[in-house]
């Protein structure tokens, strides 16, 4: 949460630079992209597990508990095989920048490991947590109450 505090500091940092002290930072603009990225994905897991995703319920909050159940537990098989597809994708990309020291294509060129790291840590914990969600909506959708569960 206060990842997005860090980013509106580089942010401010890096506009105060330029125009202030007519000194502009290379770097401003990518380590604020490389915070608001681990800002959102080590934040996905979080909002999972809190509820505090955004759903459409134009026809779901008429539904009964265990249709809803039914649905959600379709939702999270899905969302598990997209970040199986990610997770794969995210330990072959931070292999590849471990092992041959990536760098990004700017002219501050940071190591891009570090972010990786961090994304694929944070796919990982979404993962975790998708698949959480998933048993307690399939027990939930059979009529079991799973102690713990905050529906």
């Amino acid at each position: 949460m206060y990842l997005i505090f860090a980013m509106m500091g580089i942010l401010l940092y890096s506009a105060l630079s330029r125009t202030l002290f007519d000194s502009p930072v290379i770097w401003g603009v990518e380590m604020a992209q490389m915070t608001m990225a681990a800002y959102y994905l080590l934040g996905g897991g979080y909002s999972m597990r809190m509820d505090f995703h955004v759903r459409m319920d134009l026809l779901y909050g008429r539904w009964p508990v265990k249709r809803q159940a039914f649905a959600d537990s379709i939702t999270a098989f899905c969302l598990i095989l997209y970040l199986v597809v990610l997770l794969h994708g995210g330990i072959s990309s931070t292999e590849y920048a471990l092992e041959y020291n990536q760098k990004n294509y700017s002219v501050w060129a940071p190591p891009m490991a570090p972010i990786k790291i961090v994304m694929t840590f944070g796919i990982f914990l979404m993962f975790l947590q998708a698949v959480s969600i998933f048993f307690k909506d399939l027990a939930r959708a059979r009529g079991i109450s799973i102690d713990g569960d905050d529906s």
